[in-house]
């Protein structure tokens, strides 16, 4: 497939039209026009003359061919875009037939001759002839779109000398063809600022030496010098060096991350100060930000079902108002005796109010904007389909460790009985032990300023815990199998206890007692709490924990963080059976980590990944949350609820003004003028309101 970029292309319906034309030549099957991104997708093989022929007769021009799938994104210095100057020369034109059309009305009040005639037929020209020329080209194919609509109007209201409305129906869809060009071209312009994050070069060492690189010549296993300032150029480990990063570009955090020996970093995040030596471990192409980039851009393409639908309704919106238009002349006079002249006119207005193109408009610029929106938080969304989902979703379910919780377990209760022994014997018999518990009872055990002692002997026993010879003497460290012996009343309420407040048991004893007890959770997220509730108010109606940990854990944690339902001790099938069961009473997101829980993310209605970058939460959900945290979840649902609604209100307003306009032909009030600026006024406000949403709100981020 072969990539071109275009420019001049304003108006989605036309660009529809284009892609099903280019789709008969020969070779031509499969051919897309990428309207939201202005770009053009053709298979080899195709007459290239014969598309930029057929690109030219709606105005748009072929400006730079990109062959690469690997290109850099938005780093070709040579990739400008023209459209700006397009939109200039159009606003001069314009204000040119606008100074002409006034003092042609002034001359018109002076004179009763051709004077203000031919000053008319300027103004119209001057801001009208592109559409004049499609719309005759047009005419001789029988190819009726609002180029051809205007042309026949206008020809018309000239024909019946209505000069004066004709000029500004002209003037006017001039405006609406600017407006509409330049609302694209700010939500297109907001997409590639968000493309231009990627790095273009490197500082390559080699033999000790450094050279300045294009970073997609770079290989896995290169060293590279980033200074303070510049951006790093691919996915790798620092080798030497000690900085603080920015990695909003990835993750959406402004804060920065204090980066050491060994550690991660990612392509396109900034080195803010120091000087850093990075081993690549990935090529741009598979790192993180090329993933990110390239389904950023894939995402604005895809259609959604408002989308579909309004494509379908549009292909046959115009001929039905062709139709009616005609009825509109020839039915009052045939059948009640109307003037000719007066229906004439009305037909002709009727006509013009048979432009799509508000209607094409109404979604991709608000799908657009809330794609790019969600992007800068680090969110990525892989599609317009998944956006519009997120709208709909009233429950969402999530996997419990690593998710609602930290993911890695720490002591929050101990009840010791022999305080001397407890901490020693259990440091002494962990420090080595490289498990998660272990770890965690480690940990408790280093707040305290004690020696250890190296065991004689030391066994694990499968199921109970750690066996140890300290000094002689016989301990272990285990769960409830390990003891051997009766245990004391007070010993075995506490136990009890600490197993029905959801706690993971450790047991320090040695052969005749026990030493103490370790109560071991994994820790709730500070900000989950504050999340679901966030996520409450923000129109989810239920949110639920599917776990595999016991129904007492299951049941602390959901009553920590205010959920509303919990399912405990679920295998994966198990988790997908009962997300299967959730969707049959609504739309069921499934957020997890994007590894353990592929099965319930794929079965969920959507699938929300968090993952902080890693390859494999890009890759399995629709929705990919790029920090380590939940945070933004709630910022993602409203931006997709709010783009939803508005993507209905702009329905409602460019179908209510066109309807409001046919109306008016009943008692015979439709006007040229007030047809088009029913067009135009569902135009602008399109536009604008589908802008907010750049805007929006100011992000309410929960952070850890």
């Amino acid at each position: 497939m072969n990539k071109y970029k275009l420019q001049g292309l304003s108006c989605g319906n036309c660009a529809r039209e284009m892609e099903e034309e280019i789709n008969k030549l020969e070779n031509g099957e499969g051919s897309r026009i990428l309207y939201n991104s202005s770009k053009l997708i053709l298979k080899d093989g195709v007459d290239l003359q014969k598309v930029e022929k057929i690109l030219s007769s709606d105005g748009a021009t072929i400006v730079k061919k990109s062959n690469s799938e690997s290109t850099v994104h938005g780093n070709d210095e040579h990739d400008h875009d023209h459209s700006h100057a397009n939109n200039d020369r159009m606003k001069i034109l314009l204000g040119i037939s606008t100074v002409i059309f006034l003092a042609a009305i002034y001359v018109d009040t002076q004179l009763d001759n051709i004077v203000p005639v031919i000053m008319y037929l300027v103004a119209a020209a001057s801001s009208g002839y592109p559409t004049f020329i499609k719309g005759a080209k047009n005419l001789f194919k029988l190819k009726f779109n609002i180029d051809t609509l205007m042309t026949i109007a206008l020809i018309g209201a000239f024909s019946i000398g209505e000069w004066k409305e004709g000029t500004l129906v002209a003037i006017l869809f001039g405006v609406n063809e600017l407006l509409e060009g330049l609302g694209m071209e700010k939500a297109r312009k907001s997409m590639e600022e968000l493309l231009k994050v990627a790095p273009k070069e490197a500082i390559l060492i080699e033999n000790d030496q450094e050279r300045v690189v294009p970073i997609d010549t770079l290989k896995e296993g290169d060293l590279v010098l980033v200074k303070s300032g510049q951006k790093i150029p691919s996915d790798g480990v620092v080798s030497a060096g000690k900085s603080s990063v920015n990695e909003a570009a990835i993750t959406g955090e402004a804060m920065p991350v204090e980066k050491e020996i060994d550690e991660k970093v990612f392509g396109g995040s900034i080195n803010n100060e120091g000087v850093l030596k990075i081993r690549i471990n990935k090529e741009y192409k598979d790192s993180s930000l090329a993933k990110i980039l390239h389904l950023v851009e894939e995402a604005q393409e895809t259609k959604t079902p408002t989308e579909q639908f309004i494509n379908r309704f549009a292909r046959y919106y115009t001929p039905i108002i062709m139709v009616v238009s005609v009825l509109v002349m020839l039915v009052p006079p045939l059948l009640f005796d109307g003037d000719w002249g007066s229906w004439f006119y009305q037909g002709l207005a009727v006509l013009i109010v048979g432009c799509p193109c508000a209607l094409i408009l109404s979604s991709p610029i608000a799908i657009v904007s809330g794609i790019a929106r969600n992007a800068k938080n680090g969110i990525l969304v892989k599609g317009g389909v998944f956006l519009e989902q997120l709208g709909k979703i009233d429950t969402i379910a999530f996997d419990k460790t690593g998710t609602l919780t930290k993911g890695h377990p720490y002591v929050e209760k101990m009840v010791v009985y022999d305080e001397e022994s407890f901490y020693h014997i259990a440091g002494s018999i962990e420090k080595s032990s490289s498990h998660p518990i272990a770890k965690a009872v480690m940990e408790k055990v280093s707040e305290r300023d004690i020696s250890y002692t190296e065991p004689e002997e030391i066994n694990t026993i499968s199921g109970q815990g750690v066996s140890a010879v300290i000094k002689g003497n016989e301990y272990k460290v285990g769960n409830e199998k390990s003891i051997n012996f009766i245990l004391p009343t007070e010993v075995s309420e506490n136990i009890n206890t600490l197993k029905n407040e959801g706690y993971t048991l450790v047991i320090v004893s040695d052969t005749e007692k026990v030493l103490g007890l370790f109560g071991i959770t994994d820790e709730i997220r500070q900000e989950s709490k504050g999340i679901i509730g966030e996520l409450h108010l923000a129109g989810v109606k239920n949110t639920v924990m599917l776990t595999g940990d016991h129904s007492k854990t299951a049941e602390k944690v959901a009553n920590q963080v205010d959920l509303t339902e919990y399912y405990a001790g679920l295998l994966p099938d198990e988790k997908v059976s009962k997300v299967k069961e959730l969707t049959k009473s609504g739309k069921v997101a499934m957020v997890g980590d994007g590894i353990n829980d592929a099965p319930a993310l794929a079965t969920a209605d959507l699938g929300i990944a968090m993952g902080k970058g890693t390859d494999s939460a890009i890759e399995t959900a629709d929705i990919v949350l790029m920090q380590d945290h939940l945070g933004k979840l709630p910022t993602a649902v409203r931006i997709s609820k709010k783009v939803n609604k508005i993507i209905k209100l702009n329905l409602s307003l460019a179908l209510g003004l066109k309807l409001i306009a046919l109306l008016l032909t009943i008692p015979g009030l439709l006007t040229l003028w007030v047809a088009i600026l029913s067009d135009m006024g569902a135009t602008i406000l399109v536009t604008l309101i589908s802008l907010t949403i750049m805007i929006g709100e100011k992000n309410k981020t929960i952070e850890s």
